[in-house]
């Protein structure tokens, strides 16, 4: 390739890695509320068992978001001793308008830095620039609900979230209000969380649309690959162009 194909070919790279970075920053920007001062203190729960915690979990509340039919999925990390995947689906597209499955979905790392102490752990997504934040279990009976809050410091002060879970798409109010009222001892404001919809939430094979960030996607072949779904020529041709420019050290 040319100097000017490999040139061009960069920018269009620069300019997808901004949409996509965009669409990232406008889902993680959702689901927080910003505070000043240090992070408040959320005990961890007592003998939290953390294989008993992995699955689906559905987003009954949670901190200052818009979205609609959450959903977390926490697994095991194989490879990794200590570490898990945390999983967060949601639904883009307004409801009211038609139940068409339109999802965004982001992959982060749940790590446990202490044994002794499982349910305080760390939590990193893709592009997050201030880097990891606490993420603590304060509550669960593994079966019905969970109380989940994550919070990180950033400068002049602190994001922070918290999530109630459920092991179904509704939950009952004793538990809503259980987890909300120890929220209330920690000194979080229960009253910054948004109700999620889970009502009529596409199924499984629905058409539509989904967006999906992970620890990969921003590599050379996944690029390549989202291109070849529009054109297969321009997607063989963006991963030759790269990787020439990597040969000849153009930039």
């Amino acid at each position: 390739p040319t100097f000017t194909m490999v040139f061009k070919l960069r920018c269009v790279l620069a300019v997808a890695v901004a949409i996509v970075s965009l669409l990232c920053l406008s889902g993680t920007v959702q689901g927080h509320t910003y505070k000043t001062g240090e992070c408040p203190t959320v005990e961890p729960m007592s003998g939290f068992q953390m294989k008993q915690f992995l699955g689906i979990w559905y987003v009954i509340q949670k901190t200052g978001t818009a979205s609609t039919c959450v959903i977390y999925n926490i697994t095991k990390n194989v490879e990794t001793p200590d570490e898990y995947f945390i999983e967060q689906v949601s639904q883009k597209a307004p409801l009211s308008l038609a139940p068409i499955k339109h999802e965004y979905s982001y992959t982060g790392k749940l790590t446990v830095t202490d044994r002794d102490v499982p349910a305080r752990m760390t939590v990193r997504f893709p592009l997050s620039v201030a880097g990891s934040a606490k993420f603590v279990v304060f509550m669960t009976d593994y079966d019905t609900y969970a109380g989940v809050f994550s919070c990180q410091k950033i400068p002049f002060g602190h994001r922070q979230s918290a999530t109630l879970l459920s092991r179904t798409r509704d939950l009952d109010k004793i538990y809503v209000d259980k987890i909300r009222s120890r929220l209330a001892g920690f000194s979080v404001d229960p009253f910054d969380l948004s109700i999620v919809n889970q009502t009529g939430c596409p199924k499984e094979g629905e058409a539509g649309w989904n967006i999906h960030i992970d620890p990969d996607t921003f590599s050379t072949r996944n690029i390549a690959n989202a291109f070849r779904k529009a054109g297969e020529a321009i997607g063989d041709g963006f991963e030759a162009a790269v990787n020439a420019g990597k040969k000849v050290h153009l930039f």
